[in-house]
C-alpha cells in the first residue's frame, strides 16, 4: 500500500477513519472483484483517492456502500466499504500503473526477473494488469491510454534528462496522468464543472508525489546507481522544496474552486495530509547540503515475485500500519508505518465538525464555525 498520503488513524476522527477505510477496502475488494484475488496486491494509498474524490463530489447515494465480509487485515470483522464508479476507476489506474512498474523492473532486470523464465511470467502479470485495467477503465468511460502514453514518455525524458535540465520536464508526464485521472471523478460524480480544477489539483498533485519520491530516494540512489531527477538535473532540494511548497497551495486553491457534497476528507488528505508528506520528506534535510552517504550499503532490491511475498507478510502482519519502520517490499528501503511518530495532538480532538485539523487553517476549510 505504498503512497505519499498516509494519514494517522488518530488525527482522521471516528468518522473519517470509518470513510477512509470505507475506500481503502473498496479499491481492495473491487481489485478482488474484477480482476482476481492477486490483482488486490496493487492497492495503494494515493489510488484510493480517486475514490475519495468521486464520494465527495457525488454524497451519499443508494448503493454506494455495501457490508463486506470478515477480513484479515480489519481484525476479522466485518465493515462498510465503497463500491461503484469512482471504486473502479481507483482500480482501473492503479492496475495500469502497476503494470507500468512491472514492466520497468522487467527492463532493469532486478533480481530474479534477471531470469528469463520469471521475467516472462512477470510480463504476462503485467500485460494482464494493462488489459485489466483497460477494461476497467472502458467501463466508467476513462481511456487509459493516456496512462500508458505517460508512462511511455517518462522513460524517453529521462534518458534525454541531464543537469539543467528544469526538474519540472521530468515530472510532466506523471502530472498529466494524475490530472486526466483526477478531473475524470468530476464526470462520474456528475460534477462537469470540476473537471476543470481537480484537473489542476491533480496535476499538482503528481508534480507532488514525483517529487517527494526523489528526494526520499536521493541517497539510496546515489549509493546504488539509479537515476535520480532531483541528481540528474542539479537540483538543489531548496528549490524541490519550493516547488512543493508551490504545488501544495496550488492543491489548496483549486479545491477551493470545486464543489463538493462532503469535501472533509478531501480537505484533510489533500491539504493537511499531504503537507505532513512534505515535512516528512525534507524536514530531517538541511536544504543547503548534498545528501549525506549512507553508513551502511543498501540492500539490493527484490524481485517482483519475492516483492510480492514480502508485501502479503508486512501488510497481514500489520507492520505497514503500526510498525514504526519497516522494510519496504519491493525496494527493501526503510519506510515508516502509517502511525508511527504520531503526535495524536489535533486541535479539534472530539469535535464531530472537524474531525481533525482545521484550526487556524486558511485553505478552504469545510468546517468553519466548528
Amino acid at each position: 500500500m505504498f503512497g505519499i498520503v498516509r494519514p494517522c488513524s488518530h488525527r482522521l476522527g471516528e468518522r473519517l477513519k470509518a470513510e477512509w477505510m470505507a475506500h481503502l477496502c473498496g479499491l481492495c475488494l473491487a481489485l478482488r472483484h474484477d480482476h482476481g484475488q492477486f490483482a488486490r496486491v496493487v492497492t495503494n494509498y494515493d489510488g484510493l483517492l480517486i475514490s475519495v474524490l468521486t464520494d465527495a463530489q457525488a454524497g451519499p447515494a443508494e448503493g454506494s456502500r455495501r457490508t463486506a465480509g470478515p477480513c484479515a487485515l480489519r481484525g476479522m470483522r466485518t465493515a462498510s466499504v465503497a463500491r461503484g464508479e469512482g471504486a473502479r476507476l481507483a482500480a482501473a489506474v492503479s492496475l495500469v500503473l502497476a503494470a507500468a512498474k512491472v514492466r520497468d523492473h522487467v527492463a532493469d532486470r532486478d533480481g530474479l526477473l534477471a531470469r528469463r523464465p520469471v521475467a516472462a511470467a512477470a510480463r504476462r502479470v503485467a500485460a494482464g494488469w494493462g488489459r485489466a485495467g483497460a477494461r476497467s477503465g472502458d467501463a466508467v468511460g476513462f481511456d487509459t491510454g493516456v496512462l500508458v502514453e505517460a508512462v511511455d514518455r517518462q522513460l524517453g525524458l529521462e534518458s534525454l534528462a541531464g543537469y539543467g535540465t528544469p526538474v519540472l520536464t521530468v515530472t510532466e508526464p506523471t502530472e498529466t496522468a494524475t490530472a486526466a485521472a483526477f478531473a475524470h471523478t468530476a464526470v462520474l460524480a456528475g460534477r462537469p464543472d470540476n473537471a476543470r480544477p481537480l484537473a489542476e489539483a491533480g496535476r499538482l498533485f503528481g508534480r507532488l508525489a514525483h517529487l517527494l519520491d526523489a528526494v526520499e530516494d536521493q541517497e539510496s540512489d546515489a549509493l546504488s546507481g539509479a537515476w535520480n531527477p532531483l541528481t540528474a538535473t542539479g537540483t538543489p532540494r531548496a528549490e524541490a522544496r519550493r516547488l512543493a511548497d508551490d504545488a501544495l497551495h496550488g492543491i489548496r486553491l483549486a479545491l477551493r474552486d470545486a464543489e463538493f457534497a462532503d469535501g472533509k476528507l478531501v480537505h484533510l488528505l489533500l491539504a493537511h495530509e499531504l503537507q505532513r508528506s512534505v515535512d516528512r520528506a525534507f524536514g530531517p534535510y538541511d536544504p543547503h547540503q548534498p545528501p549525506r552517504p549512507h553508513p551502511h550499503q543498501p540492500k539490493a532490491p527484490r524481485g517482483f515475485l519475492p516483492g510480492c511475498g514480502a508485501f502479503l507478510l508486512t501488510c497481514c502482519t500489520c507492520q505497514m500500519c503500526c510498525a514504526d519502520e519497516y522494510e519496504g517490499p519491493w525496494s527493501r528501503k526503510k519506510r515508516e508505518g502509517c502511525c508511527s511518530d504520531c503526535d495524536c495532538d489535533c486541535p479539534c480532538d472530539g469535535c464531530d465538525g472537524c474531525d481533525g485539523c482545521c484550526d487556524g487553517c486558511d485553505c478552504c476549510c469545510p468546517c468553519d464555525g466548528c
